[in-house]
Parts: C-alpha cells; sequence; structure tokens
C-alpha cells in the first residue's frame, strides 16, 4: 500500500519539477495557501430527578482544511486540498441519566493533488492523485481499526477552466482513472484482520467549483462521477443479483457554504451525496450545520 502512495505521489512532483526547471528563469516563485481550523461543540444535561423524557448529549465537530497552489511556471500548475473532518456524540440515557461511551458522527480524510499542464489550448492535460479514508473505522466495536478502508484514485486526462476571475473559479476535468481500494477486514472470532485490495478502472468527470461573494461568505463544491469499464472482482459476483453493480455510475457530490460572522466565529453547512451501486442501491445523504470557532492557521 505505501508504495502504491509513494510512487503515485512522486509521479506527480517528479513532472512537476521536470517542467519548471525546463521554463528556467520563467518559473513563478510563491504559493496560495491556507489553512483553516475550525470546532464546533454542543451540551446538554439533566439530572436524575428530571422528568419528562429529556436526555442530554456532548456533540463536537472538528475541521481542518488546507489548500495550495502555485503556477510553477507558465505551463504547469500545481494544486492540493485537504480536507479533514472528526466528530463525536455522547448521548445521556432517558431514564438512568447514564452517559453513553462516544459514538462516532462524522470522519473524513480526503487528499488530493492535482498537476494541470497550462498550454493555453482548448484544454489542459492533467495527472492526479487522490486519497480517501477515515481517521477511525469503528464498525467493529471490539476491534479499532485506523485509517480503513482506503480508496486511491490516480488519474489522468484532459481539464478546462470553465470560468475564473478574482478568488471565483469554475475547473472541469474528463479522463481516465485506476482506483485501489484496501481494506482490512476481521476474518475470524479473534478479531484477526486480513488485507483485500481491489481494483477497478473507468472514465471519471471531476468539477471544482470555488466562489467567494465577499470576506464573509464562500462556497466550494465538488462533483465527482465515475463510470468502471473494468472490475478486479466482478468474478466474485458472477451468477448473483449484484453481478452488474459495478457498472453503475458512482456519484460523489460535496458543497461547503463557510459564512463568517466574527473573526473568530464561524457558521460552516455541510452536504454531501453519495452512490455506489456496490454499497446501496440508494443514495445516501450526509448534512451537517456548526457555529463554532475558527482559526486561520495559514
Amino acid at each position: 500500500m505505501k508504495r502504491v502512495v509513494l510512487a503515485s505521489m512522486l509521479t506527480v512532483f517528479v513532472v512537476a519539477g521536470t517542467v519548471g526547471a525546463q521554463d528556467g528563469d520563467s518559473v513563478i516563485t510563491g504559493w496560495q495557501t491556507s489553512l483553516v481550523f475550525d470546532m464546533t461543540a454542543t451540551q446538554t444535561a439533566y439530572s436524575d430527578s428530571w422528568v419528562g423524557g429529556e436526555a442530554g448529549s456532548i456533540n463536537w465537530v472538528a475541521n481542518l482544511n488546507g489548500r495550495a497552489e502555485r503556477q510553477v511556471s507558465p505551463k504547469f500548475n500545481f494544486r492540493s486540498i485537504l480536507k479533514t473532518s472528526f466528530g463525536q456524540t455522547i448521548s445521556q440515557d432517558e431514564e438512568t441519566k447514564d452517559w453513553s461511551k462516544p459514538n462516532k458522527s462524522t470522519d473524513l480524510i480526503d487528499w488530493e493533488n492535482l498537476g494541470r499542464f497550462t498550454l493555453h489550448g482548448f484544454a489542459d492535460p492533467y495527472v492526479a492523485f487522490r486519497v480517501e479514508t477515515q481517521f477511525l473505522d469503528a464498525s467493529v466495536e471490539a476491534k479499532k481499526r485506523y485509517l480503513n478502508p482506503i480508496l486511491l484514485t490516480e488519474s489522468a486526462g484532459l481539464a478546462k477552466v470553465l470560468y475564473e476571475q478574482k478568488d471565483n473559479q469554475v475547473l472541469s476535468r474528463l479522463g481516465f482513472a485506476i482506483r485501489q481500494r484496501l481494506s482490512r477486514d476481521i476474518v475470524d472470532t479473534l478479531f484477526t484482520t486480513e488485507t483485500n485490495s481491489s481494483t477497478d478502472g473507468g472514465l471519471e468527470s471531476v468539477t471544482d467549483i470555488k466562489w467567494k461573494a465577499n470576506d464573509r461568505l464562500a462556497y466550494t463544491g465538488k462533483l465527482t462521477l465515475f463510470k468502471a469499464l473494468f472490475f478486479s472482482e466482478k468474478d466474485s459476483f458472477a451468477g448473483t443479483p449484484y453481478a452488474d453493480d459495478w457498472k453503475a455510475v458512482d456519484v460523489n457530490w460535496e458543497n461547503i457554504v463557510n459564512a463568517s460572522i466574527t473573526k473568530l466565529v464561524t457558521v460552516n453547512f455541510y452536504t454531501q451525496f453519495l452512490y455506489d451501486k456496490q454499497v446501496s442501491v440508494k443514495g445516501r445523504f450526509k448534512q451537517t450545520l456548526g457555529i463554532g470557532l475558527v482559526f486561520k492557521l495559514v
């Protein structure tokens, strides 16, 4: 797994360095960077003498979002975007007023790197590498598995800036992608784990929207569509009702609205729609709304 990650990352950086070196003095120095941390929390509690069926709860969510972009040379642009989120909920029993163990409410690690050859034609060739995972796999309480499962995506194709003005941009790209799914699965009652992997490849479409109305209101959106053309484990599903599920188009649509009330207080509204027929025949929807403190580290 580590070899795959390192090889993919080195490919992007080597290409970037090679193109930049060819342009010599034309290389544009300086990075456009941002690193923002925010945290929201709510808490309610009731004594054991309270009546009415109310129950207390503690909810907290922390987000760390980073972005780094540089026009390495007139012919090469490199961009790296990191999104992380983790939160827990602790509930109080209605009758005993005892507190439960923390349950995970949100968990995300999403790191994407995009190298775009800015040749100023109709569309720009690109290479990209993306890692999607979570901090903690809590599906089996007795066995904690960190950074599990992992989805690696390597892609290449053509990208086009559909709109760009100041801090606003719509970038769409279409290419061929190969995805590797790595998971440590529990195989017996002793909670022994076994690493399993599968690979699929096909056409990928990604549209990124970055829109900033003013210094206080911003929107970020990403729509990812993937149509598999081959799947390494298709024979395992042959003859079952799920034999062709891998051929369905996967959808990942994310939306983030950020509103700064003051320099330290912010409102975040996040929605995500997922559709993967191999996971569920129904679409999955997630929504979070938080008001909390924000710290701009960079």
